[in-house]
């Protein structure tokens, strides 16, 4: 029988006097998920989710009572959210599907913890953990799965991947993660239904796609992606001949000591072409910020001699980006400071270039704008009256 020590978990904030509250000493409530499959892996988990009996009503009347903060974050879907101090507990009622849409699924609870686990994506998802005991619970092969580090469909894939269409990209996420090779049913069920990826938001395509570009080793998997034209249907711009390009950048950040970027390495990925770097970003429904910063990032521009200058600019992220998809030696130096950068400003104001005799007027404006271009260009000094000097020049004052 395997089993988890509850040592890694059971001192949590809040967490002895919720599984109180979720009745567990009665089997009414099990830790599900990602937690149980990391810790199995000897890795650090970083959220617990929780699976019960209790109908979300009965879950959030329980914490009601016990006076802990209950967010009813999914009611419909069986989720209720504890947050004991400033920790968030995510409880789920079992539950089963009775109809799916493809990513809607009307759900009725249930008793039946293998009900439960058969309607989840992979085996090495379904695993349970009592969390009074750390007996693992396993009705589909997750563990030997997991040990074998194979990413593995429950059921037939083709229905899997019917019910949930995101599950294509996380099957090639969780398999970037946690497999050396791909399983070939689950590969040739993503190739098969790659059309389906069409009907899905474009937040969660970017969600999921950032999120596998962001692991350690995703070349592989993407080169298989691209194989079977997975990505096609929603990303065509991206194309094998760009993979050298993302393991370029990837040896890049490694070198310079850079946590690898989802976002940097999708701009490694695409032409170097700022227009068709704005149109994917809006396309992926991307922040302002992070359309900005992939649309920087096609600008396979040199840097400036003090990269500061160009943070200025543009921000230091761009500017790291930069260094790095240009393959700029400098890299491994400045990727500390510019990780730490924070954008000086210009110790004169307009005010001061009227109080030394300037007109107001449009003439402001364009004089301090060249005041602080030299201001950069001198190093952005902090010192005021090194600045005034600056504007003293600008301003033909000797």
């Amino acid at each position: 029988m395997t089993r988890l020590d509850p040592a890694l978990w059971i001192e949590k904030p809040g967490f002895r006097r919720l599984l109180k509250v979720l009745r567990a000493d009665a089997g009414e409530t099990r830790l599900v998920g990602g937690s149980v499959r990391d810790w199995l892996l000897g890795q650090p988990a970083a959220d617990m989710d929780l699976a019960t009996r209790l109908t979300p009503e009965e879950v959030m009347a329980a914490l009601e009572a016990a006076d802990i903060r209950a967010v009813p974050t999914g009611l419909k879907h069986g989720t209720v959210t504890a947050v004991c101090g400033q920790t968030p507990y995510e409880i789920t009622t079992l539950r089963r599907d009775v109809e799916s849409f493809g990513r809607h699924a009307e759900v009725a609870f249930t008793q039946d913890w293998r009900d439960d686990a058969a309607r989840r994506d992979f085996t090495i998802n379904a695993l349970y953990a009592d969390p009074l005991t750390g007996e693992i619970h396993d009705w589909f092969g997750g563990l030997e799965d997991l040990a074998a580090r194979r990413v593995r469909f429950i059921g037939a894939p083709l229905e899997r991947i019917a019910e949930d269409h995101l599950r294509i990209l996380r099957f090639f996420r969780f398999s970037a993660r946690f497999a050396p090779t791909l399983d070939p049913e689950g590969l040739e069920a993503c190739a098969q239904r790659a059309n389906d990826l069409m009907a899905l938001s474009r937040e969660r395509i970017r969600d999921e796609l950032l999120k596998l570009l962001a692991l350690p080793t995703p070349v592989p998997t993407l080169a298989a992606m691209l194989e079977q034209n997975i990505l096609r249907p929603v990303l065509p711009e991206i194309e094998a001949a760009r993979l050298a390009d993302l393991g370029a950048l990837i040896e890049a950040e490694a070198q310079a000591h850079v946590a690898g970027d989802g976002l940097r390495r999708l701009a490694a990925l695409l032409p170097a072409d700022p227009k068709l770097a704005a149109e994917i970003g809006a396309r992926l429904k991307l922040s302002n910020a992070d359309k900005a910063r992939l649309t920087h990032a096609a600008r396979r521009e040199p840097t400036p001699q003090d990269p500061r200058a160009l943070a200025y600019s543009i921000g230091p992220d761009s500017t790291l980006d930069r260094l790095l998809l240009t393959h700029d030696p400098r890299a491994h130096h400045w990727a500390g400071p510019l990780c730490a950068y924070v954008r000086p400003r210009l110790p004169v104001s307009g005010k001061d270039l009227i109080a030394m005799g300037l007109p107001p007027g449009p003439a402001v404006s364009r004089r301090l704008a060249e005041v602080e271009r030299r201001w950069v260009e001198s190093g952005f000094p902090a010192d005021r009256n090194r600045t005034m000097a600056i504007a003293r020049e600008v301003m033909g004052i000797r």
